[in-house]
């Protein structure tokens, strides 16, 4: 869940790898699990009690690579309508999930329905087989999950802070085409699962790993393992340097 949204005390992704793309992954690894996934637009996500909220990135990029290679004015004009959608997003960012219900309710909502009436206007005059009329498709056809932002204050507009935390291990992966074993795999998840724990919790992912090492080297009781977690972990440092700390004079 993205910065805006957040509803936790604390932030802690999960990463999991599978040794073939297949559907039953997600199925797997979300047992259990119900309420709102922010995601792409991959099938596998489709699973009962889950609610998928779809990324405007998506379609938006669409429309870019369109105008990119064409200088379309239609996929300018979706840009545009998309980008005001972003722009209300700037205004509220960090807000309570109460207030960015209300303003996306009164502003964005609007929005989205002439942005939605237009681009059906334009399907009806295009074909399909072009690469306009497959962008305006991508949109339409997946109109409510992508709208479905604006009707929850905890929702974000799209999937970035996801994205972005996957973007270190596509680009490190191209280092290590190979992971050992499916076991290798399975270690690897756990680790980058840490990594972007801390990191979304504010930490430096090395001074982070560094100290929970030698603590755990220097015997740390298996009882207060919860207190190496990383949104309990800075907390516990602020504690022990004031106990440390000489007394004022």
């Amino acid at each position: 869940m993205s910065g805006p949204g957040r509803v936790s005390a604390h932030l802690q992704p999960s990463i999991a790898i599978a040794p073939i793309g297949k559907g039953e992954r997600p199925k797997e690894h979300l047992a259990g699990f119900s309420g709102f996934l922010h995601a792409d637009a991959y099938a596998g996500y489709a699973l009962p009690g889950i609610t998928h909220v779809q990324c405007m990135a998506h379609a938006r990029r669409y429309f870019f690579d369109v105008f990119d290679a064409t200088k379309s004015p239609i996929a300018q004009e979706a840009l545009g309508r998309i980008g005001a959608l972003y722009a209300i997003e700037a205004e509220i960012n960090g807000k309570p999930a109460d207030v960015r219900l209300a303003e996306r309710q009164a502003r964005a909502v609007p929005l989205l329905t002439g942005l939605k009436g237009w681009l059906e206007g334009e399907r009806r005059r295009l074909s399909l087989k072009s690469t306009i009329g497959k962008a305006i498709q991508y949109s339409l056809s997946r109109w409510e999950a992508l709208a479905r932002y604006a009707s929850d204050g905890r929702l974000a507009i799209d999937n970035n802070v996801a994205e972005r935390g996957l973007r270190t291990i596509a680009v490190t992966r191209k280092n290590f085409l190979f992971l050992g074993s499916d076991e290798g795999g399975r270690r690897a998840a756990h680790i980058y699962t840490i990594v972007e724990s801390a990191r979304l919790n504010g930490l430096n992912p090395q001074a982070y790993f560094a100290d929970v090492i030698d603590r755990l080297a220097k015997g740390w009781p298996r009882s207060r393992l919860a207190d190496l977690l990383p949104w309990n972990w800075a907390a516990m440092r602020t504690i022990e340097a004031a106990a440390t700390a000489p007394p004022a004079p």
